[in-house]
């Protein structure tokens, strides 16, 4: 989390503060760029219904070159690991051979992001975080991942895309401008959405099947694809903090359901042979993991089970139960449910503005006359509480003063009630300043490779696993492991631990 100036959805006319928390929950762990799962698909695709259209290769590059300094450091910078670096050229290497463009070149950069991504941009740029890299399993699914991208960029996806979406944005303007009939102008509106949507579904499926023929043909195990499909879908479910949403903007802009998706991959698949075909490297790319960073980076502060704790910032709070917190570069979000959110930020503030009066200055749309109470933290720090209302929802806020900045609890439910008031004054009552010895025991977590003794369970293996609640579900997911699963000795598996 850093400091920055509050965009609260209780200035937005039409959306609600819910809205806005759940875009940016999802905008933590889902794919910008190209997402590897989502939504509904149309009963009919074509998987290769691909007509690339070729930029001039010094033009791509101009485009490449022009975005990657604003996505390297909207992802965190660079994740520096010489060791896995070298691994992701190998496979890189590899499978560029084994695609239609054998003399492209490719740039791929490890990101320092937890949330698990992979995209490519024009002129060869390829990504992936290292959340992503903790939640493959073996070479065969990076390889998997990265031809995926590869396809997208021998198949110009971006070019297309672009000029879709200015195609789309054009009929919006003129739906709004031209069209009184209100009825007229949204169906207009959805229309053009909907032709993106299918666009870009379009494009996922054709990348599948073109990502899927060059992993196989460089010798990898092309079932890894339908693997890490299903896995990537657990991965969602395990992140998602307010479970399934059926806002429609989201549905329009998703990519093929899982099952099609899976269905298909493991029909592409078998244009090789049968499961068990092709190399997977599993002990290599498992031993390359080794030490990586997993989950916050310190810069951003940590969130271990309903803690978050900051160690620059030297502060903590905890939320209450029921809230599952969730770290962003802006921001740190909680939610209880679809009708219940909770953001924290930082904003400077001149040091004569009490806490009391940072409330009272404006930028609380729907303030409730007479609600503001000056109080303190458990920690012992000056800090002040406000009700307000707005667009059907209600909300209770806290301003704590540390120093010279004002963070900001603003706690959001449709209901309203005590409880909300309640989940304030209990995240309050945690907030304090970390002593020096504290900050020194803070620790990013890890990951720690290590062999499978006789006698072990994926229960024993599980509990020694930190920085989530989820123990069990999380050491299953990492390992590629379901609820029927066995662990063998002497296989090498993935913990986190501190």
């Amino acid at each position: 989390m850093t400091k920055g100036v509050l965009i609260s959805a209780m200035k937005a006319r039409k959306a609600t503060l819910m809205r806005k928390l759940a875009i940016l929950l999802a905008a933590s762990f889902a794919l910008s760029a190209c997402q590897l799962f989502g939504g509904s698909v149309p009963s009919r695709v074509d998987p290769v219904a691909v007509t690339p259209q070729r930029l001039p290769n010094g033009l791509e590059e101009a485009i490449g070159a022009k975005e990657n300094p604003r996505v390297v450091a909207e992802y965190g910078g660079v994740y520096a690991d010489a060791d896995l670096e070298a691994a992701l050229a190998d496979v890189v290497a590899r499978i560029v051979a084994a695609s239609d463009e054998p003399s492209r070149r490719y740039r791929v950069t490890i990101l320092n992001s937890p949330v698990a991504n992979a995209f490519a941009l024009p002129g060869g740029y390829l990504y992936v975080t290292r959340g992503l890299l903790a939640l493959a399993d073996d070479n065969s699914e990076l390889a998997a991942v990265l031809s995926h991208e590869i396809a997208h960029v021998i198949a110009n996806h971006a070019l297309e895309r672009a000029k879709v979406v200015e195609q789309a944005d054009i009929v919006a303007r003129v739906a709004s401008d031209i069209l009184s009939d209100p009825i007229a102008r949204d169906a207009a509106t959805v229309s053009s959405q909907m032709t993106l949507a299918k666009f870009s579904r379009n494009q996922e499926v054709a990348a599948d099947r073109i990502g899927i023929m060059i992993a196989g043909r460089a010798g990898y195990d092309p079932f890894a694809a339908s693997r890490f499909l299903n896995k990537l879908e657990r991965y969602a479910a395990f992140r998602s903090a307010i479970g399934a949403d059926d806002d429609a903007a989201n549905f329009l802009a998703s990519h093929p359901a899982a099952l099609e998706r899976r269905d298909l991959a493991i029909r592409t698949a078998r244009q090789f042979g049968a499961p068990g075909i092709g190399e997977t490297g599993r002990d290599a790319y498992i031993r390359d993991l080794d030490g990586m960073i997993y989950g916050d980076d310190p810069s951003e502060g940590f969130v271990r089970g309903r803690q978050y704790l900051h160690p620059r910032l030297s502060i903590s709070f905890t939320v209450p139960p029921g809230y599952k917190l969730e770290n962003t570069r802006k921001a740190v979000l909680a939610a209880a449910g679809r009708d219940t959110a909770m953001r924290f930020d930082g904003v400077s503030v001149r040091a004569t503005v009490s806490p009391a009066d940072y409330l009272a200055s404006g930028w609380i749309n729907g303030l409730e006359q007479g609600s503001i109470r000056s109080v303190s933290t458990g920690g012992g720090l000056p800090a002040a509480t406000a009700s307000a209302s707005a667009s059907g929802w209600v909300f209770k806020i806290g301003a704590i003063r540390v120093g010279p900045t004002l963070y900001r609890l603003i706690f959001a439910d449709r209901r309203g009630g005590g409880a909300l008031e309640a989940a304030l004054n209990q995240t309050l009552a945690t907030f304090r300043r970390l002593d020096p010895a504290e900050v020194a025991r803070l620790r990013p977590l890890r990951i720690d490779i290590v062999s499978v003794k006789s006698g072990a369970t994926v229960a024993s293996l599980a509990a020694r696993m930190r920085g989530t609640e989820r123990r069990l579900e999380l050491f299953r997911l990492l390992n590629g492991l379901d609820g029927e699963s066995s662990l063998v000795a002497g296989r090498r598996i993935k913990i986190v631990v501190d």
